[in-house]
C-alpha cells in the first residue's frame, strides 16, 4: 500500500500549499486550466465529426498533448494505461503491447484497432500492429481520441472492443522550432526536432526522433526450452536469464495544408528490434528484427457538393515490411535433445501494402437531422513472403507438423509454397449511412449501418445505434448498442509449414454485440464524474483447436460474454491542483466453460494529481494499481498476483512550446517504489511459468528548447 501512501501524501502537500494561491488570484480558472490540460471538450471520432466530447454517441477519452507531458509518458503505451477501461498488459513475443480494452485479451490484440490521423495501421498478416511494435514516441501527438465499444458501424474491420486515433501535430500546435533530447535507465537515449510554421502560402509541421535502448533486462526464471529440457533430459534452456527487449528507433512525420487541402507522411524505424522473451516462449538473444512502415494521406475536405451537401475525399497508402537482421533463435543450440546444435533457425519475412479510397459526403438540408453517406475500396497486399529456416517440415504419417533438422544444420531459404505463408491480396469494398436526428429538445439519436464486402470470406453488416438525452444543463445520459466484427488475418487463413498452427481459408470473421449505458455529470463548476455500464457478447472467436500430431489449426469455437463498469472523476481542487482518475471493473466469462476468460484484470484503478508549482512548475504523481488477474481454463498455475506501481514527474512548460527562447526540463521516476509488477503468460504456461516481468524503478531526464 505504499503507492497509495505516498500519493495521499502528495495531494495533501499539494492542497496545503495552492489554496493560499487560488484565493489571491482572480477567477479565471477555465484560461488557465485549458493552458495546463489542453481541449478536452470535442470529439470526432465518434461519428467523423466534431463534435462536444460529453454528447458523443459513444463511450469516448481525450487524451491531450498537454496531458501527455504532465504525466510524464515517452512513449504511447504509459498514455494508453491511464485511460478508463483500458489495462496494457504484454506479449512474451517481443514484448508487444496488447491494448486490452473492457477486458477483451487475445494472444496479438486484434481486437483493438488503431489509427494515425484516421488511416488504420493494422498490418495484414497478424491483424495487430505488427510484431514489431516498438511503441510510439508522443512529442509529436496533439492529442488521442479513444471510444470504447464497437465502432465497426464507421470503422469497419477491427473496430472491435474500441477505437485508438492517435493525432499529429500541425503548425499550429507547434509555431516555431523544438530542440530536445532525454536520458534515462536502461540506456535509453532519444533526440527530436520539430518544427511548424508558414513555408509561403503552406502550413508545414514536421517531425524527426531518433533514439535507442537496451530495454529493462528482468530475468526469467523458467521458458519454454526449460520444460523440453526436463522431457528430453537435457540443459539447452538459456533460463534463468534476462528479457531482450532493445532497439533503435527513428520517427518521422511531415503535415503540409493549404486552405481545404493536407498532404500527411510518416515513416516509422525499428531495427535491432529484440524478441523479448522468444517467439517460441524460449529465450532468444540472438534474433533481431527490423520494421519499417510507411503511411500517407492526402484529403480535400469540407467541400461544396450542392445545396445542404458537403463532402471530404481522402487517399491514403502504407507500405509494411517486417524482416530479420538475425534469423530467430526459436530454441536454443542443444533443443529436442541434440537435435539442433547450432539451435532451431528461422527467419519469417513479410513485405505489405495497403491503398484505401474513402469519400464521405454530409447532408443538412432536413431540417433536425444531420445525414453522412460514406463509400471506400481498400486494397490490401501481402504481396511478398520469404522464409530462411535450418528445419523442415514432416508433411505427414503420425509426426506431421514436427521439425526436423536439415542435413547441414545451416539457414537456407525456401520457396513461398514452402514457407510459412505464400502472398495474398484482400480487397474491400463498403457502404455505409449513418443519420443524426434531433428527435425531440435535449433527444438526439444517431443510427448507422455499415456494409464491408470481403473478397476472401463475403459481407458482413454493422449497426449502431445511441439515443443521447441532456437531461438538465449537468446531466447527460447516453444508451448505446453497437455491432462490430474482426476480419481474420492472414496468419489465421493461410499459415502453411506451420510446426504449431496452421491457417485455415474457411474461417468467419468474429462478432461481438454491446449494449452500454453512461452518464456525464457535471457535480459542479469544478467536478465532473462519468459512469458507463456496459454488457457485451462475442460470438465465433478464431483460437486453435488440436488436429491431432502435434499440430493445431484456427477455427470459429469460441464464445464469451462480459460486463462491467468504468468510473472516471476529475476534480480542479483549485487552479493550482487537480486531482483526477479512474475505476474499471470488469468480468468476461466464457460461454462454454463458465469460467473466466482469462489475463485482463477485475479491477483497475488509475489515480493522479497534478499540482502547478509557481514559475511554470507542475510535478504529477499518478498511481496504478491492477488486480485480480485470472488463469484461463485449462491454466493451473497460481493466481497472477496483483500489482502497484506509482510514478512522479516535476517538469516545466505545459507540453506546448512556452515562447522563443524558452526552455522547458523533465525529470520522471517510474515504478517509484520498485514493486515487483509482472503480466501474464498465457495457458498452458509451459512456455514461461513465471509470466512476464515488467520494469523496476527507472528514471528519465529531458530537455528541450524552444529556438
Amino acid at each position: 500500500m505504499r503507492p497509495f501512501f505516498g500519493l495521499v501524501i502528495l495531494c495533501g502537500v499539494c492542497w496545503a500549499a495552492g489554496l493560499p494561491a487560488a484565493f489571491a488570484q482572480p477567477p479565471s480558472e477555465e484560461e488557465e486550466l485549458a493552458q495546463i490540460y489542453g481541449d478536452k471538450t470535442t470529439i470526432s471520432i465518434a461519428t467523423g465529426a466534431a463534435q462536444a466530447l460529453r454528447r458523443a454517441p459513444a463511450v469516448a477519452t481525450v487524451i491531450t498533448a498537454q496531458d501527455i507531458a504532465a504525466m510524464g509518458a515517452t512513449g504511447i503505451d504509459e498514455v494508453l494505461e491511464s485511460v478508463p477501461g483500458i489495462h496494457v498488459s504484454r506479449s512474451n513475443n517481443s514484448f508487444a503491447p496488447l491494448y486490452l480494452i473492457r477486458g477483451i485479451h487475445s494472444e496479438f490484440n486484434a481486437q483493438t484497432l488503431m489509427l494515425l490521423n484516421g488511416v488504420p495501421l493494422t498490418t495484414l498478416f497478424v491483424g495487430n500492429r505488427g510484431l514489431g511494435w516498438g511503441d510510439m514516441p508522443v512529442e509529436n501527438i496533439a492529442r488521442i481520441e479513444i471510444i470504447r465499444g464497437p465502432g465497426s458501424a464507421l470503422y469497419g474491420a477491427d473496430a472491435f472492443s474500441g477505437v485508438i486515433n492517435v493525432i499529429t501535430k500541425t503548425a499550429a500546435d507547434v509555431a516555431g522550432t523544438d530542440i530536445g533530447a532525454r536520458l534515462g535507465s536502461f540506456r535509453s537515449r532519444d533526440g527530436w526536432l520539430q518544427y511548424g510554421g508558414k513555408v509561403g502560402s503552406y502550413d508545414v509541421a514536421a517531425y524527426l526522433r531518433v533514439g535507442s535502448t537496451d530495454g529493462q533486462r528482468e530475468i526469467v526464471g523458467a521458458d519454454q526450452q526449460s520444460f523440453l529440457d526436463g522431457l528430453f533430459g537435457t540443459k539447452a534452456s538459456l533460463a534463468p536469464g534476462s528479457m531482450n527487449v532493445g532497439f533503435k528507433a527513428l520517427d518521422a512525420n511531415a503535415d503540409v495544408s493549404r486552405d481545404k487541402l493536407r498532404l500527411r507522411g510518416s515513416y516509422k524505424l525499428r531495427d535491432d528490434l529484440q524478441t523479448g522473451a522468444g517467439v517460441a516462449g524460449a529465450l532468444d538473444p540472438v534474433g533481431r528484427y527490423r520494421i519499417e512502415r510507411v503511411t500517407s494521406d492526402f484529403s480535400w475536405s469540407d467541400i461544396e457538393l450542392g445545396s445542404d451537401w458537403r463532402g471530404t475525399a481522402t487517399a491514403s497508402y502504407l507500405h509494411y515490411k517486417q524482416t530479420f537482421n538475425v534469423p530467430l533463435q526459436l530454441f536454443p543450440p542443444g533443443a529436442f535433445g541434440g537435435s539442433f546444435p547450432k539451435g532451431m533457425l528461422g527467419a519469417p519475412n513479410t513485405w505489405e501494402r495497403q491503398i484505401r479510397l474513402a469519400a464521405v459526403a454530409s447532408y443538412g438540408g432536413f431540417k433536425g437531422h444531420n445525414l453522412r453517406i460514406g463509400v471506400g475500396h481498400d486494397d490490401l497486399d501481402m504481396y511478398r513472403t520469404q522464409e530462411f529456416k535450418n528445419f523442415t517440415i514432416i508433411p505427414s504419417g503420425p509426426a506431421v507438423g514436427l521439425p526436423v533438422p536439415l542435413p547441414s544444420g545451416q539457414v537456407q531459404e525456401f520457396p513461398p509454397a514452402e514457407s510459412f505463408a505464400e502472398p495474398h491480396r484482400r480487397a474491400v469494398s463498403y457502404l455505409y449511412v449513418q443519420d443524426e436526428w434531433s428527435v425531440a429538445k435535449d433527444w438526439t439519436l444517431t443510427a448507422g449501418l455499415r456494409h464491408d464486402r470481403y473478397s476472401d470470406f463475403g459481407s458482413t453488416t454493422n449497426p449502431r445505434a445511441a439515443l443521447v438525452w441532456d437531461a438538465n444543463l449537468d446531466l447527460t445520459v447516453k444508451l448505446l448498442y453497437g455491432r462490430a466484427f474482426r476480419a481474420p488475418a492472414f496468419t489465421e487463413q493461410y499459415s502453411i509449414n506451420n510446426p504449431v498452427i496452421r491457417g485455415n481459408d474457411a474461417l468467419k470473421p468474429e462478432t461481438i454485440s454491446t449494449w452500454e449505458g453512461a452518464f456525464s455529470w457535471q457535480v459542479r463548476s469544478d467536478t465532473q464524474l462519468n459512469l458507463s455500464l456496459f454488457r457485451y457478447d462475442m460470438k465465433d472467436i478464431i483460437r486453435t483447436s488440436d488436429t491431432g500430431g502435434g499440430t493445431a489449426q484456427f477455427n470459429n469455437i469460441g464464445a464469451q460474454h462480459g460486463t462491467g463498469l468504468e468510473l472516471d472523476a476529475q476534480w480542479d481542487v483549485t487552479r493550482k491542483l487537480r486531482l483526477s482518475g479512474n475505476l474499471a471493473l470488469q468480468r468476461s466469462t466464457e460461454d462454454m466453460t463458465g469460467t473466466d476468460a482469462g489475463y485482463a484484470p477485475r479491477q483497475h484503478l488509475n489515480a493522479r494529481a497534478d499540482w502547478s508549482i509557481v514559475n511554470g512548475w507542475l510535478l504529477s504523481g499518478q498511481v496504478n494499481y491492477v488486480a485480480e488477474r485470472k488463469r484461463s481454463a485449462g491454466d493451473v498455475r497460481a493466481p497472477i498476483p496483483d500489482y502497484t506501481t506509482a510514478d512522479i514527474t516535476l517538469r516545466t512548460g505545459n507540453g506546448k512550446s512556452s515562447g522563443k527562447g524558452a526552455w522547458d526540463f523533465a525529470v520522471s521516476v517510474r515504478n517509484l517504489f520498485n514493486a515487483d509488477a509482472r503480466e501474464p503468460s498465457m495457458a498452458p504456461g509451459l512456455a514461461l511459468p513465471g509470466d512476464i516481468p515488467l520494469a523496476r524503478r527507472s528514471l528519465y531526464v529531458q530537455a528541450a528548447y524552444h529556438l
